[in-house]
């Protein structure tokens, strides 16, 4: 029986190596601040898309980085306190579901990226980006991989992970028919059979396929809008 192209991907992420090869290139340049930049929460039906901008600290290494995906939650949150102490600097942003649904996934993610690198204080010299180039003006590097092989790029998939992770368990008391504290707000068979007998929630990305087939949208809750977050 073959493998599933899922299961290629993370055979392939998990022989990579992350290391500061990237960086090493970029301080070469005569750059020495240089920020990873990476986002996550593309492929949800649920909640935002949340990216990170990070900026280590040249002289501390911090062990086992390595793409979130590979990272157990316990892990990543254990990184995540370690990065944000031994960081530079690193900033947060989200972009909603509405801003999702208008200017489409893609677009959505870039926009984010480039709101969490216009935060960092003190402005980035060089970005180190996964797989796309951010609208900002400095030099960039666009790593395929970028989260499995630069260290940087590691450190802003796990902060960002942690950070949309948080956020969804939030909401996850709100909507309880929808496993949103086990999916994440990614697609699993309990999600997609709640949005089939319930129909999507106002968190819910309705252009998405398995969302807009489902049934009309519920009553909206008001909350206060996430802050983002800087140091």
């Amino acid at each position: 029986m073959p493998y599933s192209k899922g299961t290629l991907k993370m055979r392939l992420l998990k022989r990579l190596k992350c290391t500061q090869k990237f960086e090493k290139l970029a301080w070469a340049t005569g750059a020495r601040l240089v920020a990873g930049v990476d986002e996550v929460g593309r492929g949800c039906l649920f909640g935002p898309v949340v990216a990170a901008a990070v900026i280590l600290e040249p002289d501390y290494r911090i062990k086992g980085l390595r793409d979130s995906k590979l990272i157990d939650q316990k892990t990543r949150e254990t990184l995540a306190e370690r990065i944000k102490q031994h960081a530079v600097c690193y900033a947060v942003a989200a972009v909603d579901v509405a801003r999702i649904d208008q200017i489409n996934i893609y677009h959505a993610s870039l926009l984010a990226m480039r709101e969490a690198v216009a935060q960092l204080v003190p402005a980035p010299e060089h970005l180190l980006v996964d797989a796309v180039r951010v609208a900002w003006d400095c030099p960039q590097t666009k790593i395929i991989h970028g989260d499995a092989l630069s260290i940087s790029i590691a450190a802003a998939s796990i902060i960002a992970k942690v950070h949309r992770d948080e956020m969804i368990r939030r909401w996850a008391p709100v909507y309880p028919e929808y496993d949103l504290a086990s999916n994440k707000g990614y697609r699993s068979p309990k999600h997609l059979a709640a949005l089939r007998e319930h129909g999507p929630t106002p968190l819910h990305r309705l252009s998405f396929a398995p969302v807009w087939l489902c049934h009309e949208p519920q009553e909206e809750f008001l909350f206060e809008d996430e802050p983002q977050v800087i140091v």
